[in-house]
């Protein structure tokens, strides 16, 4: 066997599509409406990887990993297409929606059919992509690894590319070493490794003592691990609810060797796909689905919400798109921003008021948002959207007749899944619940009359100034007088459940606020009202919706700490999806559990009146279920380089383990770093931390480059809630900054959450 050749293409290998992928042609790249350009691509063997000519001067010849895509759409479903392009091309569109924050690849095939193979097998690959686990993902980038080293392509690997092959996957080893492994692997003393000696070199690197340490333990039948030595492991070390038919069931779905099946026994090779596997992973499987009562009013519920949800950059002169809220969407926000402004002939736009960031027209956004806000689509990381409903939060600068023309609009696009009146005969007492408004789209906004005037038929009469709710730009000067506006009826009657008011303190609120009126509260009045106040937060938060939204000084778009404004109860926290940050981490592992919906179901103390709930005090409570959770960093397996240009470049990496609840619960503990080892570094370090309040605690782990003279740089990050964690053995994938993951790397660690004595 040569290690270096194509890893099989499950089944794939006679499909047609795949096959025009692998042939290659040329497509019409579309940058804008006078650059249009014939460009050839070509899928390269290993299926991975997508060749492309260039005609830059020092890059003639690109490539990109199948790993960058997020999406592939079919038609003119890109801003761009849309804007470059004629309606009559339509059926030979399509576009590569990137991770990050890399520009859509807009491309026009000579034909419907061409256009037609393309999608179909991009979307193939990447489907089969996703069904991999992380043992054969792993194995995959090794074997590319392999044969990137292989520099003249003759299946052998000499001792200079056995060294490069090593600073590839990221681990630095002195040339005595390097010599040693490389005289213990070949046999033949032919100067190259080649077959089984590639095999035998294979083996040697992927071994992981740890993995020996706990199989050994645990397999008491000869050299394997009967089902009753897998069961006794499920329940003693993982923690597990575990049955007999449990432990069979991973056997016969995760063991390679047939004999060892047949007798209902594990081998290493077997137990270490099962720990590769979403059983042996440190999310619980349960969470994956949407697992929590959905019948509880709306402002029970944190919900993912997005401020400037247009903005791709910054909030001085970033790009304003359609791209951004099909990201948002499909990450699960389920709260977007429309910032709505008078446009030019009539059609009013979206962007950031009196800054230089770019303008998209407001009908092309909610086309977005009715196209994507409930779509399935398959990405690398997961399929889909929440099929939960999302609120469209207008800040509304425009005048009476675009205003009209933006319920029009609304009304028109979005159809029967706009929400245009109670769901209720009656008048509602209490907000419905997001199962009852499932693919349901709820306008938040001012409104000319209370909700009662839907059922008594009482006219709201002309229209009346309304002061817009946030001043956010840059150049605003404090002081208390802000731009008055009229109110159209026809945008106002749109506003159900989510009227917009003032906020004039808790105790106004409760006397005189009816509860679909809510407020918008800047970040530092929230946050100074969570410190002062946050009882009655609480208390208003259990019959009312609260947003939060980022201080305007934060022009570039940076983010604040969104857990203590959980902690008061607060459901709509409104953070930039575009910057990447330990705040977005933090985001993304709230949302992460109840099936990805957007939606999580906040604890009882944060629900029911009468509650004595205080984060900052913690008197005693139900909410004290005082825990010790126990974590052992044990290892790592191919952490991605930083720098890939640079050859020698390789990462010494740590990791942080933190904690972020209430107060008396954030924490963070580190490991040493490993010098120049991103491959395979081993810690074996231990921490200990107490946890008062486990229902509101995340946990993120972080991976870093150590630099002793400048600030660590990100390796991977995953975070999730403590009370979505397995016990045990387990693995933790690791995530970009942008929330994608990384598909080789992970760490290996060892938990165990216990009530504390």
């Amino acid at each position: 066997m040569l290690l270096l050749c194509p890893r099989p293409r499950s089944g794939l290998e006679r499909d047609a599509d795949l096959q025009l992928l692998l042939v290659g042609g040329e497509l019409l790249k579309v940058r804008s409406s006078s650059w249009k350009k014939n460009r050839f691509y070509k899928l390269q063997e290993d299926c991975t990887t997508m060749w492309h000519e260039s005609h830059r001067t020092f890059k003639r010849n690109q490539t990109f990993s199948i790993d960058e895509i997020e999406s592939v759409r079919k038609g003119r479903q890109s801003e761009g297409l849309q804007k470059h392009t004629e309606a009559h091309v339509e059926d030979r569109c399509f576009s590569i929606i990137f991770k990050g924050r890399r520009r859509n690849l807009d491309l026009i095939a000579t034909s419907a059919e061409e256009a037609r193979q393309w999608v179909n097998g991009l979307e193939k690959i990447i489907s089969n992509m996703k069904k991999l686990n992380s043992q054969q993902t792993s194995e995959h980038w090794i074997f590319n690894c392999m044969r990137k080293a292989d520099k003249n392509k003759d299946n052998k690997m000499t001792l200079k590319e056995l060294k490069h092959f090593l600073r590839q996957i990221n681990i630095e080893v002195d040339d005595m070493y390097a010599e040693v492994l490389f005289a213990k692997c070949d046999k033949s003393n032919s100067g190259s490794l080649e077959g089984p000696e590639i095999k035998h070199f294979y083996d040697l690197l992927i071994y992981r003592e740890e993995i020996d340490v706990i199989y050994g333990k645990y397999a008491t039948t000869g050299e394997q691990m009967s089902v009753k030595d897998l069961l006794n492991f499920l329940l003693n070390e993982q923690r597990e609810v575990a049955t007999m038919e449990d432990a069979v069931r991973l056997i016969e779905r995760y063991e390679l060797d047939d004999s060892a099946k047949q007798k209902n026994h594990m081998t290493k090779d077997g137990f270490l796909m099962y720990l590769h596997q979403e059983e042996g992973s440190i999310f619980n499987p349960a969470h994956k689905e949407v697992f929590q009562d959905m019948s509880q009013p709306i402002n029970h519920y944190f919900i993912s919400s997005s401020h400037n949800t247009y903005l791709m950059e910054d909030q001085l002169k970033g790009h304003s798109s359609t791209e951004a809220y099909i990201k948002a969407l499909m990450k699960s926000c389920r709260c977007v921003e429309l910032d709505c402004w008078d446009g030019a002939h009539g059609e009013p736009i979206i962007y950031h008021g009196h800054t230089l960031t770019s303008k998209v027209l407001f009908k092309d956004v909610i086309k977005a948002i009715k196209e994507y806000a409930f779509k399935v689509t398959l990405t690398l990381t997961h399929q889909g959207t929440s099929e939960y409903p999302v609120i469209l939060s207008l800040e509304n600068h425009c005048t009476l007749e675009q205003q009209k023309l933006m319920a029009k609009h609304m009304i028109s696009i979005l159809g029967s899944a706009l929400l245009t009146s109670p769901l209720e005969d009656q008048m509602p007492t209490a907000f419905p619940s997001p199962q009852d408004l499932k693919g349901r789209f709820i306008v938040k906004g001012k409104r000319l009359n209370k909700l009662d005037a839907v059922f008594s038929n009482t006219s709201p009469g002309v229209e009346e100034d309304c002061v817009s709710e946030e001043d956010e730009a840059p150049y605003a000067k404090e002081n208390t007088h802000k731009s008055k506006i009229k109110l159209a009826k026809q945008l106002s009657d749109l506003v159900i459940y989510c009227r917009s008011v003032h906020f004039s303190g808790f105790e106004h609120a409760k006397d005189n606020q009816a509860f679909y009126e809510m407020s918008s509260f800047k970040e530092s009045k929230a946050v100074n009202l969570a410190e002062t106040a946050v009882n009655a937060f609480i208390h208003h938060n259990m019959t009312k919706l609260s947003r939060i939204y980022p201080a305007g000084s934060r022009t570039d778009s940076s983010n604040y700490n969104p857990v203590p404004l959980w902690n008061a109860g607060c459901q709509i926290v409104a953070l930039n999806f575009q910057t990447p940050s330990k705040e977005m981490d933090l985001n993304q592992g709230r949302f992460r559990s109840n099936g990805v919906s957007g939606y999580f179901l906040k604890p009882d103390f944060q629900r029911y009146p009468g509650t004595e709930f205080d984060p900052t005090t913690l008197t005693k409570g139900p909410w004290l279920k005082r825990k010790t959770f126990h974590i052992m960093v044990i290892s790592a397996q191919q952490l991605p380089k930083l720098n890939k240009d640079k050859c020698k470049s390789i990462v010494d990496p740590l990791v942080k383990v933190e904690i972020d609840g209430v107060p008396a619960d954030t924490c963070s503990k580190e490991t040493r770093s490993i010098e120049n080892n991103g491959f395979n570094p081993m810690w074996n370090e231990t921490f200990q931390f107490d946890i008062q309040v486990p229902e509101l605690a995340l946990v993120r782990f972080l991976v870093e480059d150590y630099d002793s003279t400048s600030q660590n740089d990100l390796i991977g990050q995953y975070c999730l809630p403590l009370t979505s964690l397995q016990n045990g053995y387990r693995h933790v994938p690791l995530l970009t900054k942008h929330g994608d993951v990384i598909p080789s790397a992970g760490l290996f660690v060892h938990l165990m959450l216990l009530d504390a004595k």
